[in-house]
């Protein structure tokens, strides 16, 4: 991650906090943000599968910016199921968390309109 990508991303992190009232603590607390927005029933309790499932939206919803999935629909609840179009590329664990920290600002930029 560059040092204006580290920048863009705390910024984004100030941001989350002053809109919830809670900095989120790593990258597994913005996407649970994701999923929750995604899903778009508000803030409820979830319990700890459903807390997965939030991930699991959030990462195909920030990947799908690129093409690697794409909403299939959603069920009788309201939950989005997504296909897998295309494999992500073979990199460490590193390299992965920094690819969807980049994915996660393009999506707050592109679908939620901030301007960071």
């Amino acid at each position: 991650m560059t040092i204006e990508d580290k920048e863009i991303w705390d910024k984004l992190l100030r941001f989350l906090e002053q809109t919830t009232g809670k900095k989120p603590k790593d990258l597994n607390g913005v996407l649970f943000l994701i999923g929750v927005q995604e899903l778009g029933k508000g803030a409820l309790r979830f319990e700890k599968e459903q807390k997965q499932d939030l991930l699991h939206i959030a990462i195909c919803k920030v990947l799908s910016l690129d093409g690697y999935y794409r909403l299939a629909g959603t069920d009788q609840e309201g939950w989005p199921h997504w296909e897998k179009l295309k494999e992500m590329p073979n990199m460490d664990l590193l390299a992965q968390e920094n690819l969807l920290k980049h994915y996660i600002i393009r999506y707050f930029r592109e679908e939620v309109g901030l301007h960071i």
